[in-house]
């Protein structure tokens, strides 16, 4: 069902405030503007379901702007080589540039969905996805859920570098990769440095995804980068790293249903291996239906060893299994690294660390 234009607006605005600030001064700015600017905000009208939102704005824009990059709107987007901050003309040049354009943009916002697919997280996922293969007895199967092109899938794969407080470092993956990833790991009051095994073996590894992206596909790839924020040139390098990496050994991908399908996709991986699921930032999308995906996951665990590693905001996926966690809802920008196991189907729910959305940063939790 089409949303109003208020509720967008709405969300736009949270998606300024909230996400953006701090992290994207370009993207704040234009959230902001076009939260009050109803020819604008309602170009979402056209989202597919929960869809309506200023990630997939920016995210067209971004896309139109990658394909007319000499529009003077360009000297503002980093990732087609502008070099301007914020000033009195980037909120105008990117109205005209985006109203020019409605009919490509509803295009677009009609048939696309947000395609995030952040390697950094790989970061922030990595120590709970060992402590969960550790516990399993050392080799598991991976499948991850709302997979975009399965770039997380290949975890086992990059190097890590960890910076602590006081200047330790910790170190995990291959020594030659072409991937490698840093992230700032602080410590909670109480809480102790966690071990992060040099090691991770996956023996088999699957992505389940209501639309996979086809990386081999230039357009594909070309979106997938739209939807890296167009003020972090960076991130879209590191895409392209992981992306090339990739391509030579690709992972199974499957098209469909968080819900529906996820029982399907984990039998395609071998029954006898014990099972991590994977989600990162992808249960907001499933909006009423996360009970559903909690009980799919409760049901998939009555048959097999199975593991759920979670990097999502806490109202979106630990807060149904441990209600009452305030101190896990703040701050509103950061989101919780989790790991439950289920017990004769009663859940085991560690909140190991809060994260920053991109992967930059982590704070470790007490046990």
């Amino acid at each position: 069902m089409p949303i109003g234009l208020d509720e967008i607006k709405s969300r736009l605005r949270k998606f300024a405030t909230v996400e953006a600030a701090g992290v994207s001064p370009l993207y704040e700015h234009l959230a902001a503007k076009a939260a009050e600017d109803d020819d604008v905000a309602g170009l979402l009208a056209d989202a597919r379901g929960g869809e309506a939102r200023g990630t997939l704005l920016m995210a067209t824009a971004h896309r139109l702007i990658q394909a007319d990059p000499i529009h003077p709107l360009s000297r503002y987007y980093p990732s087609v080589g502008g070099f301007d901050g914020v000033d009195s003309e980037t909120w105008p040049l990117f109205r005209s540039f985006l109203l020019e354009r409605a009919d490509k943009a509803r295009a677009i916002i009609s048939s696309r969905y947000t395609q995030t697919n952040e390697v950094r997280r790989a970061a922030l996922l990595y120590p709970a996805v060992t402590a969960a293969a550790k516990e399993a007895g050392g080799k598991i199967a991976l499948l991850e859920v709302g997979c975009s092109a399965g770039l997380l899938l290949g975890l086992d794969k990059y190097a890590y570098r960890y910076q602590c407080d006081g200047g330790e470092q910790l170190t995990a993956g291959p020594a030659k990769t072409a991937v490698g990833l840093h992230c700032a790991l602080d410590l909670a009051p109480g809480a102790v440095t966690p071990k992060v095994p040099k090691k991770l073996t996956i023996t088999a590894r699957a992505g389940l995804d209501r639309a996979p992206v086809d990386l081999a596909d230039e357009d594909e790839l070309a979106w997938l980068e739209a939807c890296v924020w167009a003020d972090q040139p960076d991130r879209i390098r590191l895409l392209r790293t992981a992306a090339a990496a990739q391509g030579k050994q690709r992972p199974e991908l499957i098209a469909g249903d968080a819900v529906d399908d996820l029982a399907s996709a984990a039998a395609t991986l071998p029954a006898d291996a014990p099972l991590v699921v994977l989600t990162s930032h992808v249960l907001a999308y499933l909006g009423e239906r996360r009970a559903d995906f909690l009980e799919a996951l409760r049901k998939l665990a009555a048959d097999r060893p199975l593991w759920w590693v979670s990097e999502e905001f806490y109202a979106a996926a630990l807060e149904p299994l441990v209600p009452g966690r305030t101190d896990l809802a703040e701050p509103a920008d950061q989101a919780v690294l989790g790991l439950v196991r289920w017990e004769a189907g009663v859940p085991d729910v560690r909140a190991l660390a809060r994260t920053a959305p991109h992967g930059q940063r982590m704070t470790w939790l007490p046990v």
